[in-house]
Formats: structure tokens, C-alpha cells, sequence
């Protein structure tokens, strides 16, 4: 698909890049695996002490190639289709068609499946054998893994992962299941065609293992295996469907970006099953030494979770839920440094505890612990949800998360300020600094959302906290009108990765036009060209945010350095390195598109809107935008934007809306009547009446 033809979503190619790394991946909420991989990981078993806590490799049954014997080079395709979740591997010979399809299961998500299909094309009556190169051997260094007993044809293994992530805490059990591998299929000379379905079910029990693998079996012999995925998933996809008219590379981008990220999140029919969040390179990658060891970073937090928050509110919630579930040992980290309250670790797994492997970031990256709660409030302005917070656990979060702040603030006598010392901005380059404009105006941010939120609970707030988000220091320099870095940054000094610019957006911190401008300017030549994919992102939204478009369109275009062919896996660095599958990236790329393009801010009050469309792109759709219980149906051109009500929430808080334009006009919008009007700056909100 690199030649830009053919239906966006559907990446096809003849042969299979060099790096085996960037082959595209198979997941769902607890299961995933890269195509031809002998491993995959399921969703919250790790292994290894602290900093050596990573994903447990779990031996894959599904990591296996078709090969057609005795054909001299036979041609190939592999397929990966975005719009069934698919993943297929066809080998094309005189007379026959092989294909080996495989996919995790979306809405039973303890399975992974595959099948073979042999097809005869022409009148002949002679068998047709395939073989099947399997690299499964049923061990793996992170379990103890034993054989049981079979279970309708399966056979059975079952296991502990060897070193629990924290002392003396759990150590997680696997229960998988699986078909037995022939090491090849034939298709009788009498047959024209055939399938064979092989299953993998894993679960933390045997009895999960086998209601899965159950299911499973139900479906293949009703022939309705495959299709209860793809249905699954179709309407996963139709739920949060993003459509460009543009350039085709850029919908190419979109449809694969949806793909991965929506293959990291929980379906909406399991809300008993916990979430265990998601990692940079997602569930498939963090074995040992690979992709972060599949630690949870502020990456899922402020780079993935506003995507999420807009199109499906109720994984959002998921995602949070995974941060109220480690909250203890978010207090445990505060408690160690000498703190109050909660510092959520730079690098998370299974229990909250720090496991990052070098200790100066998760001592000095504190802004995670903003970025956390920032997403709890963007989550609350959505959809004004109490329950979270009154019976779920979130207001626990929040008021631990303001005691850390003010615990880690000191009064500085001489600016009559307080001042966060010793920290590591999201500018990585830096460390030791004092106040990280960044990690102020979030510590700001959080400190006015508890105060808020405790009011709306009809609870006490405690003084000091407004009192501290009122004389927190936020460096700003007076005479250049822009915000330095960190005191004593010195301008043009290098920079990693997006920061201050980050205080634009998402953080939405007060500033004029002007000093927005002055910021972007400051820090777009001297970030790294080299530095990670989610960076160019910001640059432009913000130019978005200012109409320079052309700006906004060069910024955007850095992205495509990451994007690697045929199927659109994304790398970290341009150069290759750091993690892949890359879903950081994907998330900052998708938030120009539903946040940039749109000028979609979530406030207290209201959603604004405020589109701009680089050169190029004539028209944006969107499927389902939620907000206050309401779905709306978007669609946005240069000349005009049309929305509808195409769903109110049953079992959740929801309010009529109307769309307001900063010249006063006013738009109802009632379910199921659409409302047009001029592309202009407005916003969405409750409606008087």
C-alpha cells in the first residue's frame, strides 16, 4: 500500500519487511502477539524483580508459517486488514490458493485463533498438501510451566511466572489450551475447499481457560468462529470511525493508528474483566530488554487516553480504573521519598510500585503523577460521571494526588512563591532542575481539579490547596514573552521532546496568542530531530491552533518518518530505535486529527470546536463524539460543520446539548435531527433548557 491505492484500511504487500519488529500485531484487551512470533504476552503477567519486571513470554501456539512443498518460489501476499482485525498470509500456486488467517479474538478475549484454508482453482483431483512450520515449544524462561491433563482435543499447559514484581507479593498463574499443530494439511482429491481452525485460549484459571476455549469450539462448528470476531470488531470500528478526505498516505496513517490503538482496549461487553493499561510498544511487545519491558508510562495517560476519552468513553473509564487499582502502591512510592499523598511511577506494571530499571526518572519524573490526574479530569468534564469518584475509588486518587503536590512544594521566601526542586522536565535532557514549567502548571492543574471536585462532592476543601495552585511558580520571561523550560534555561539550548509547548495543549494553560506563538518559535528548532514520534504532533496542534497551516502541515509530515511499511507499524525514533508498534505516536498523530483539525478543547463547561484543515484535507468525519452521555455524529468541511445526535446514554448521566458559535447563534441538538452551520468557532454544551 505504499503506492497509495486501493482502500485505506487494508495494508497489503508481497513480501515482509527485514526487521521482524515492525510486523504488524494481533491483540485484544488481554491477549496479543506479532504475526509469526513464537511468544505472546497476556495483559498483566510480568516477571522479574523492580526494574527487571517485564512481560512474561508466554509460548505461542500461533507463531507458525504456510509453506507449499515442492513449489519453486510460489508468489506470497500478507494482509493486514484493519476493518475485520485480521491478519492473512495467502500463497498463490498453479492451481490452489493457501491462506493462513489469524486474529485475537475481540469480544472473547482469552482467545487468539487461526485457520488454514486450502482452495482448489481448477478441475483437477489430485491432494493438495501445505506444511505448517511451527517454532512452538511449550516453555518459556519467565514460568514454570507444567503439562495437564487434555480438554476436548486441546492439549494443556499451566504455570507461574518465576520472580513476583514486588517481595513477597502475587506471582501471576497462567492456564493455556490449545490445538495440536499437524506439521501439514491435506485437501482430498475429491475436496475443493477447506478449513482447519486451530484455538489458543489463555486465562488466569483452568476453568477460564476452558469456558474460552469452549466457546471457542462452539463457534467453529457452527462455521461462526471467525465472524463472531469480525463482528466484534466491526462495530468497534463503526463506534469510533475517523475519516479523512485527504491524502491518501494520511488516511493510510489514520486507519492503521485506529487499528493498533483500538486493539489495546477493553470491549464493551466485559466490564468485570480488570484492565491492566497500556504500554508504549502495547500488550504484543515488553518481553525482557524490548519496548519498555511493557511498562505503563504517562504515554497511555496524556498521549492515548484523550483519543479514547472522545470516541469510547467506557474504556476510558477502564484505563482509569487501572490507576485507582494501584493506588497503594502509588502511596508506597510517596511514602518511600518522604512524601504525602501519591506518586504514581514513572514506569507502572502490575501493582503501582516504581519498576523503572534507572532510578533517576522515577525519582525525578514527577509529572506523571499531573498526568495521571489530568486524564481523571478530562474524563469528569466529558461526562460529569460522580460514581468513579464517590463509589469507585477516584476521589481517593485525587485527594492523594493534591497531598503529594503540596508535600512536594517549598515557600521560596524570596519570590514569595512555591517551587518544585530537583526534577526531570518531559524534556529528558534535563534533570536536576527546578522548576520545570511543565510539571508546575500540570502539579497547578491538579491542585484546581481536587478543589473542584471536592465542592461537586460536597466535601471541605482544604486551604492550601488553593492556596498553593494561586502561588505555584510557573517560569514566564517577561521580556522575551514566552515560558523558559525550567529556571535558568537558557534559550536555544537543545531539547528532547515536547514540553513546554505541552502547556498549550492539552494542558490549556492561560496565555495570550502571542506568547503560545513565541513558545512554539522557541522550541521547534532546537528539539531533536531524532527525538520520539508523539513531539511533532504537538508543534502541530499548536500551529493549528494559531491557522499557520502550512506550519501546522510540515509538523505533521515529520510523523510519516516514523510510520514503517508495508503495515503501518510505527517506530519511537526515526532512526529505528526505541519501542515499536509505537502507540505513543499513533496517539499524538490521532490527536491532531481529533483535536487539532476539530480545535476540540475539553473545559469545565464546555467542548469547543474551532476547525482548521492544512492543504490537502477537504473534509473530516467522525463518528462518534461523546460527550455528557449525548454520541454525536461530526462532519466537518471548510465551509461547514454538521452535527447530530445519534445516541443518549440509557445507563449513565445524559443531558441535552446545544452548539453555540462566538457570534451568539445557537443550535438545539435534538437526537436524530442534524443542524448545520458555517465553519466558525463555537462549542458544545448543556443545554438551559
Amino acid at each position: 500500500m505504499a503506492d497509495g491505492e486501493g482502500d485505506p484500511g487494508v495494508f497489503t504487500a508481497t513480501a515482509l519487511p527485514g526487521d521482524p519488529r515492525l510486523l504488524p500485531t494481533v491483540t485484544n484487551a488481554f491477549l496479543g502477539t506479532r504475526v509469526f512470533r513464537d511468544i505472546l504476552h497476556a495483559a498483566g503477567v510480568y516477571s522479574g524483580a523492580a526494574g527487571d519486571t517485564h512481560r512474561a513470554d508466554v509460548p505461542s501456539p500461533l507463531g507458525l508459517r504456510l509453506a507449499a512443498p515442492g513449489a519453486r518460489s510460489p508468489a506470497e501476499s500478507f494482509t493486514l486488514n484493519t476493518w475485520t482485525g485480521t491478519f492473512s498470509h495467502t500463497i498463490h500456486s498453479p492451481g490452489y490458493t493457501a491462506t493462513h488467517q489469524l486474529y485475537a479474538h475481540h469480544s472473547l478475549v482469552h482467545l487468539m485463533a487461526f485457520s488454514i484454508t486450502i482452495r482448489r482453482l481448477d478441475g483437477s483431483t489430485h491432494p493438495i498438501t501445505v506444511q505448517l512450520r511451527s517454532l512452538f515449544v511449550p516453555q518459556s524462561q519467565d514460568l514454570h510451566l507444567t503439562p495437564g491433563p487434555e480438554f476436548q482435543g486441546a492439549h494443556y499447559i499451566y504455570g507461574q511466572t518465576l520472580v513476583p514484581e514486588v517481595e513477597g507479593g502475587p506471582r501471576p498463574t497462567v492456564h493455556m489450551l490449545w490445538t495440536p499443530i499437524p506439521q501439514s494439511l491435506t485437501l482430498g482429491g475429491e475436496e475443493r475447499e477447506r478449513c482447519w481452525q486451530f484455538l489458543t485460549a489463555v486465562a488466569g484459571s483452568e476453568e477460564a481457560a476452558r469456558r474460552s476455549y469452549g466457546a471457542g469450539l462452539a463457534l467453529a462448528a457452527a462455521g461462526s468462529m471467525h465472524r463472531s470476531h469480525v463482528r466484534a470488531w466491526a462495530a468497534l470500528r463503526r463506534g469510533c470511525a475517523v475519516e479523512l478526505h485527504g491524502p491518501p498516505a494520511l488516511r493510510q496513517a489514520l486507519h492503521g493508528c485506529l487499528y493498533y490503538l483500538l486493539s489495546a482496549i477493553p470491549p464493551q461487553d466485559s466490564p468485570g474483566a480488570p484492565f491492566h493499561g497500556i504500554s508504549p510498544g502495547g500488550l504484543s511487545n515488553g518481553s525482557r530488554g524490548e519496548d519498555y519491558w511493557g511498562h505503563v508510562f504517562w504515554d497511555q495517560d496524556t498521549w492515548i487516553f484523550p483519543n479514547i476519552l472522545l470516541l469510547n468513553p467506557e474504556a476510558a473509564r477502564a484505563i482509569l480504573h487501572y490507576r485507582i487499582r494501584t493506588l497503594e502502591g502509588a502511596r508506597r512510592n510517596a511514602r518511600e521519598q518522604g512524601y504525602e499523598g501519591a506518586k504514581f511511577p514513572w514506569e507502572s506494571a502490575a501493582t503501582g510500585r516504581e519498576v523503572c530499571p534507572e532510578e533517576i526518572y522515577g525519582a525525578q519524573e514527577i509529572h506523571i503523577t499531573g498526568d495521571v490526574l489530568m486524564a481523571f479530569e478530562q474524563y469528569y468534564c466529558t461526562t460529569q460521571d460522580q460514581k468513579l469518584f464517590r463509589e469507585d475509588g477516584g476521589w481517593e486518587l485525587v485527594e492523594a494526588v493534591a497531598r503529594y503536590w503540596c508535600s512536594r512544594m517549598v515557600w521560596s521566601e524570596e519570590e514569595q512563591l512555591y517551587h518544585i526542586r530537583g526534577v526531570m522536565p518531559p524534556d529528558e535532557y534535563h534533570s536536576h532542575v527546578d522548576n520545570s514549567a511543565y510539571t508546575n502548571a500540570v502539579a497547578r492543574r491538579s491542585l484546581n481539579f481536587a478543589t473542584v471536585m471536592a465542592r461537586d462532592l460536597l466535601l471541605p476543601v482544604p486551604e492550601e490547596w488553593e492556596d498553593r495552585a494561586r502561588k505555584i511558580k510557573v517560569p514566564f520571561d517577561e521580556e522575551r514573552k514566552y515560558h523558559p523550560e525550567y529556571d535558568g534555561y537558557s534559550p536555544g539550548e537543545p531539547v528532547k521532546q515536547a514540553d513546554v509547548v505541552l502547556l498549550g495543549f492539552p494542558l490549556m494553560h492561560p496565555m495570550s496568542a502571542e506568547v503560545r506563538r513565541n513558545d512554539l518559535e522557541a522550541y521547534e528548532p532546537v528539539t531533536d530531530p531524532a527525538g520520539p514520534a508523539m513531539t511533532w504532533s504537538m508543534f502541530a496542534v499548536g500551529w493549528l491552533e494559531l491557522k499557520e497551516l502550512q506550519r501546522a502541515r510540515s509538523q505533521l509530515e515529520k510523523c510519516f518518518s516514523n510510520i514503517t511499511e508495508p503495515f503501518k507499524v510505527w517506530v519511537e525514533n526515526s532512526d529505528g530505535s526505541g519501542a515499536v508498534n509505537f502507540l505513543t505516536g499513533m496517539g499524538g498523530f490521532l490527536q491532531v486529527i481529533l483535536f487539532g483539525f476539530t480545535g476540540f478543547r475539553i473545559t469545565s463547561s464546555a467542548l469547543l470546536f474551532d476547525p482548521a484543515f492544512p492543504d490537502g484535507i477537504t473534509k473530516l468525519e467522525i463518528s462518534s463524539v461523546s460527550y455528557l452521555g449525548n454520541k454525536l455524529e461530526v462532519t466537518i468541511t471548510r465551509e461547514e460543520i454538521r452535527m447530530e445526535v445519534t445516541e443518549t446514554c440509557r445507563d449513565a448521566p445524559a443531558w441535552p446539548l446545544e452548539a453555540v458559535l462566538e457570534s451568539g447563534q445557537r443550535f438545539p441538538l435534538g437526537q436524530g435531527q442534524s443542524v448545520s452551520f458555517p465553519t466558525a468557532p463555537g462549542w458544545i454544551q448543556r443545554s438551559p433548557s
